[in-house]
């Protein structure tokens, strides 16, 4: 069943596709893709193709599927009442410690994660705009995560790091015995069948900044990075130290196999962690309260114990 709704003000500027997964966040990606692919989904009357279209507050949608009544129960089932370790909690920014092993959104119907715990906590909205994630951790890197609280405010830390204005930092235990500092740059490909990321010409462009802040030899020597991201490509960390010849310890997919079987009892995940996020001095509106604020995750065990 088909249905036509009015888009909030809290949408406005968003992209189509965000703003109807935002709406219907149980609604298969692949089904929302479809729907733009086939022109069936339109906006004031007009066939939408593409979900990079920017949308305005008070447009009409129609899409279809059903219209999301029920929405407020949907997302009731669809978020918990597990709850999330809260850094900082502003009027329009929540900052989370995201714990090891949670992706940031559910990857099936009425799945756990960042988001839908945070639905649990704060409320899930209506037809409105819901709270966000601004930007992804993988699933067992822990850390610093960002969330918007409303739509404006989304929109505004969307562009601070599409623009490399917010400074994100992570500590990270590397094998061997890593250079003092350096910068790398390399373009980085991802398979979307495998999902597996590699360097690779024709690639996105990725920078990364390193600085060793300890290193201890031996016959399992290893180093403790801090890991400044210049760029936010998927599995950026992982892959960019990896092709510097010092992955992390731990990672099974970029990493080292005879470090790893070395340290397999104690060590679980890639021991990557969003150590500290800083925004820039001077921001006004929405983003006022966290004008020059800097968040830190306190480090994680299976990282402390690394460290001298």
């Amino acid at each position: 069943m088909a249905c036509e709704i009015i888009l909030s003000q809290d949408h406005d500027g968003r992209r189509l596709d965000r703003t109807i997964r935002s709406i219907w966040p149980t609604l298969p990606l692949s089904a929302i893709m479809r729907a733009l692919r086939k022109g069936e989904t339109r906006l004031n009357g007009a066939r939408a193709h593409s979900g990079d279209i920017r949308v305005v507050g008070g447009a009409r949608l129609y899409v279809p599927w059903e219209e999301p009544g029920g929405q407020t129960e949907e997302r009731a089932k669809t978020s918990n009442t597990r709850t999330l370790p809260i850094i900082w909690r502003g009027e329009n920014v929540l900052v989370v410690d995201k714990p090891v092993g949670l992706l940031v959104q559910p990857d099936v119907k009425h799945g756990d994660s960042v988001i839908t715990r945070v639905w649990g906590m704060f409320g899930a909205g209506g037809q409105g705009f819901s709270p966000a994630a601004v930007h992804r951790l993988d699933r067992n890197t822990t850390g610093v995560l960002l969330v918007a609280m409303t739509g404006g405010t989304l929109r505004e830390l969307e562009c601070l790091f599409r623009d490399r204005l917010i400074s994100k930092r992570y500590l990270a235990v590397v094998v061997g015995d890593l250079p003092k500092s350096g910068l790398i740059d390399a373009p980085l490909l991802k398979d979307d069948v495998t999902g597996v990321v590699r360097v690779d010409s024709y690639g996105l462009s990725a920078k990364t900044r390193y600085e060793r802040l300890e290193s201890r030899n031996g016959n399992s020597a290893f180093s403790i990075a801090s890991i400044d991201l210049l760029t936010g490509r998927t599995h950026q960390a992982r892959v960019h130290m990896a092709h510097i010849g010092h992955p992390i310890l731990g990672d099974g997919k970029y990493g080292h196999v005879e470090a790893n079987r070395r340290v397999k009892k104690e060590v679980r995940r890639p021991l990557l962690h969003a150590y500290e996020l800083s925004f820039p001095s001077n921001l006004t509106g929405d983003l006022a309260e966290v004008s020059g604020q800097t968040f830190r995750s306190e480090i994680p065990g299976d990282i402390k114990k690394f460290m001298v």
